[in-house]
């Protein structure tokens, strides 16, 4: 082959080769990383019992169930539920006056009627996390009137109230149901708990 075809045997394979050696560097370029996702996370429904029962001793002797629905992965304030149950007794004030019994006692006498409010009240707000747990920060007030038999300090006819609050942090998943808090009440002696099931509503 004469020099010149050697030539041109040399310019024609080079630019042959260069479509296929870039091609090659194409392939070899790694794929671009995926772009972060602006949307917001999934709302999940979620139904939520809060329970407080009493025991006395083994005895379980009361038990009042409450339910909630609230969203979790809502922005605020939609990831928030609350509830307010209650009624309100009356107080009669009583006053001492001057005027005195026969014995030396004062006479009372029957001021105006004040009201007490008691019942329960329920705060909650929840927050989805990883592998299908949920984070469920809770506030519960709760208050009640001793039974006569457990008026304290021997005050027989006057009403006598009892009051109960917590506020704690628990972590649970769809079905679990978690312990919130156990407390016990100085007068009669009762442990008073409060458990929390939470249900994913599909």
């Amino acid at each position: 082959m004469t020099k010149p075809m050697q030539t041109l045997a040399l310019v024609l394979t080079i630019a042959l080769a260069a479509p296929l050696a870039a091609a090659a560097q194409e392939k070899e370029k790694p794929a671009p990383a995926p772009k972060a996702s602006n949307a917001p996370p999934p709302v999940m429904p979620l139904k939520l019992q809060i329970t407080i029962s009493r025991y006395q001793g083994e005895k379980k002797i009361s038990s009042m169930p409450y339910s909630l629905s609230m969203n979790a992965g809502a922005q605020p304030p939609n990831n928030f539920a609350n509830l307010r149950m209650g009624t309100k007794i009356p107080v009669m004030m009583v006053s001492a006056v001057d005027a005195k019994l026969p014995d030396g006692k004062p006479i009372p006498q029957v001021g105006p009627i004040q009201y007490q409010d008691v019942g329960t009240n329920i705060d909650c707000r929840a927050t989805a996390l990883d592998d299908g747990r949920y984070l469920l920060s809770i506030t519960v007030d709760d208050s009640s009137v001793y039974p006569d038999e457990q008026v304290p300090g021997g005050s027989k006819g006057n009403p006598a109230f009892r009051s109960f609050r917590a506020s704690n942090t628990l972590v649970v998943r769809n079905g679990e149901t978690g312990q919130f808090t156990t407390a016990a009440d100085k007068v009669t002696g009762e442990l008073v708990k409060v458990d929390v099931t939470l249900t994913v509503i599909k």
